[in-house]
């Protein structure tokens, strides 16, 4: 069982940047990915962000150059820093973790204005 927390959304401006965080708890020795899902309003959930146990980083391309993904093992955190955001970038932000399955944090609101 792993227990995942996000935090750190909000409203921001077009341009303006924002990191989320994601506490993670439990099996995390046994993790092998982590990632950042998004959902916005009427569309389908994707992946925006995967890091892997060894450090390997994906991005999708709308986000390529914007957005980073990291992990602090030592803070039992992940993170999500976002920069230039865009309205198109406003949905809710899910944290995942996979063992053997896969787990999910609650999600956390992001609202880019225009």
């Amino acid at each position: 069982q792993v227990q995942l927390v996000e935090s750190g959304g909000g409203l921001v401006q077009a341009g303006g940047s924002l990191r989320l965080s994601c506490a993670y708890s439990g099996a995390f020795f046994r993790i092998s990915s982590m990632g950042w899902y998004r959902q916005a309003p009427g569309k389908q959930r994707e992946l925006v962000a995967r890091i892997s146990y060894g450090d390997t980083t994906n991005y999708v391309d709308s986000v390529k150059g914007r957005f980073t993904i990291s992990r602090d093992n030592a803070k039992s955190t992940m993170y999500l820093e976002m920069s230039s955001l865009k309205p198109e970038d406003t949905g809710v932000y899910y944290c995942t973790a996979t063992v053997i399955d896969t787990y999910w944090g609650q999600g956390i609101q992001v609202t880019v204005s225009s």
